[in-house]
């Protein structure tokens, strides 16, 4: 008979990639855990992870049966939420992976408020660039930047309508100059950004119903959105953000939207979870609160000048 600690065990193992990491989690032995895991397997007798000194991964069998193992998991959790009564206080430890510079700039007073409101719960933050998985990484939700084709996890909508825009601190251009169309910013400093070994240095527009690109260079590139934004508003060059990430520094005038009359990437916003079941009371009063703020800073949205 299958174990409901068996079956966490093994999902936190399979996120994790390794027994002593689901052990200091759990507040457990790591032999526990080893124990779990072989009782497992010799339930459904099979091998669900290939052991070394050095390494853990799970076996064919083991990335098969995983996905039935956290349905199985996050039907129990729901089962547990329905028999609490309604009301209750939210309480629990709620995973968070979220953009660096959309997390530590727009939505933490959001996640302090959300704490405040409901003090029982807690919150653990994982602030990253890196696409979460939601099905190994040790998160429950992770808000994620672009379109969502994959039917494999639930995607809540936050900002349909956000989208890139070009901008430069007021100190830069009386330095360098305005550019006045996407082509000459290829003479301009570009402040790009780094993701899994890529630049972005190849920035797309859109006028009068054409799109292009334009390759851009400059002096400095990060795989943090949060250091791009920054040295922005120090003044260092221009950047290309999402404008809910520099819709607070355009208001407040420590950056100006550059080119008006180009449209950037459109950049919509979600809320990501594995399975639908897995939205519980405190996941659905997050995105209700993140959705407010960032609608608040769409309404903001400069329009686009034809």
């Amino acid at each position: 008979m299958l174990r409901f600690e068996d079956l966490t065990l093994f999902v936190r193992a399979a996120a994790l990639g390794s027994f002593s990491a689901t052990a200091r989690e759990a507040g457990i032995q790591p032999a526990q855990v080893s124990t779990a895991i072989k009782r497992l397997e010799e339930n459904l007798q099979t091998r669900l992870f290939a052991r070394s000194t050095r390494n853990l991964r799970l076996t064919q069998a083991g990335e098969s049966w995983l996905p039935y193992a956290v349905s199985v998991l996050q039907t129990l959790e729901a089962g547990y939420q329905q028999l609490k009564p309604p009301g209750d206080e939210l309480s629990g430890l709620l995973q968070i992976a979220v953009p660096s510079d959309l997390g530590r700039h727009l939505l933490l007073e959001v996640f302090h408020l959300f704490r405040q409101q409901h003090p029982a719960l807690q919150l653990k933050i994982l602030f990253s660039d890196q696409v979460s998985d939601v099905f190994k990484d040790p998160v429950d939700i992770a808000f994620r930047y672009g379109n969502t084709h994959d039917a494999s996890y639930v995607a809540l909508p936050l900002a349909a309508n956000n989208r890139r825009v070009v901008v430069a601190s007021a100190d830069y251009l009386s330095r360098s100059g305005t550019p006045q169309t996407p082509e000459q910013l290829k003479q301009h400093n570009a402040l790009t950004y780094t993701l899994q070994g890529r630049t972005y240095d190849n920035w797309t527009f859109r006028h009068l119903g054409e799109s292009f690109q334009v390759a851009v260079k400059g002096t400095v590139t990060s795989n943090d959105a949060e250091v791009i934004r920054r040295l922005a508003i120090k003044g260092e060059g221009i950047a290309y953000k999402s404008w809910i990430d520099v819709s607070e520094d355009v208001q407040a005038g420590h950056l100006q939207v550059l080119l008006p009359q180009y449209q950037g990437d459109d950049l919509p916003l979600n809320l990501i979870c594995p399975h639908r079941q897995q939205l519980s009371p405190a996941v659905r009063l997050l995105h209700k609160a993140v959705k407010n703020r960032c609608e608040t800073a769409l309404s903001t949205l400069p329009a686009i000048v034809q």
